[in-house]
């Protein structure tokens, strides 16, 4: 047990030091780089799409796409028109910046505005490896109910923005809204909240707007 702590400890300084690397590669295009962490079916993909109805046509977004095994999330994107690079990770629950590192190659990062990075699906895991990305945005959804911040606050905690999808569903569903956002008050007092849903298009203008903001921040930053 004593030795397992610092073999643990390497392998997240070995990618922090990669996560760095990532981030200056985006900050030397301009380029915001967004991780989208969740539960399976929660609606990474789903919310992606949505939120390119709202965000201006001439942001040029692509997408990493990471799933344990398929092709199916990226096909989607692709079909959109949208650069997508697949990352399959053979039964490793999350991404880590190494991957992103190996993607990066296979994305023209210089005529990129945004970059989503799609998480695996997975509440525990993907908090805990940095991969260089600007904003670490955690999306749960209305039928997986409105306990995830009191299971899993680890993730919750990293969130720079969570969004709730979905919620078309609220009507239908057992599900404590005000409960849900005590318990993100709790973790993280300020972290904003954004109740959408990919299907009808409510709430996606904020999130949108949001998204937006972050982007034109850092290109006053970092951009060309």
């Amino acid at each position: 047990m004593g030795t397992s702590i610092p073999v643990v400890k390497a392998i997240l300084q070995a990618n922090e030091a990669v996560a760095s690397e990532n981030r200056a590669a985006f900050d030397r295009v301009g380029l915001l780089a967004v991780n989208l962490m969740s539960a399976p079916g929660a609606g990474k993909t789903s919310l992606i799409l949505a939120a390119l109805a709202h965000l201006p046509p001439t942001l040029r977004v692509g997408v990493i796409e990471g799933d344990i095994a398929s092709t199916l999330d990226a096909e989607r994107i692709a079909a959109h028109g949208i650069p997508v690079v697949q990352i399959n990770t053979g039964g490793v629950c999350h991404l880590d910046a190494p991957m992103i590192r190996s993607a990066l190659s296979h994305l023209p990062l210089e005529d990129l505005d945004l970059l989503f990075i799609e998480n695996v699906g997975n509440l525990i895991c993907p908090a805990e490896f940095d991969l260089g990305a600007h904003l670490n945005i955690v999306i749960a959804s209305v039928p997986e109910g409105h306990d995830k911040p009191y299971k899993y606050p680890g993730t919750f905690q990293k969130a720079d923005g969570v969004v709730l999808n979905k919620a078309d569903l609220l009507e239908f569903l057992d599900f404590d809204l005000e409960a849900f956002r005590h318990g993100l008050r709790i973790l993280r007092p300020d972290v904003p909240l954004f109740i959408v849903s990919c299907r009808t298009g409510q709430g996606m203008e904020a999130w949108a707007e949001w998204l937006l903001e972050h982007y034109r921040r850092r290109r006053e930053r970092h951009g060309p």
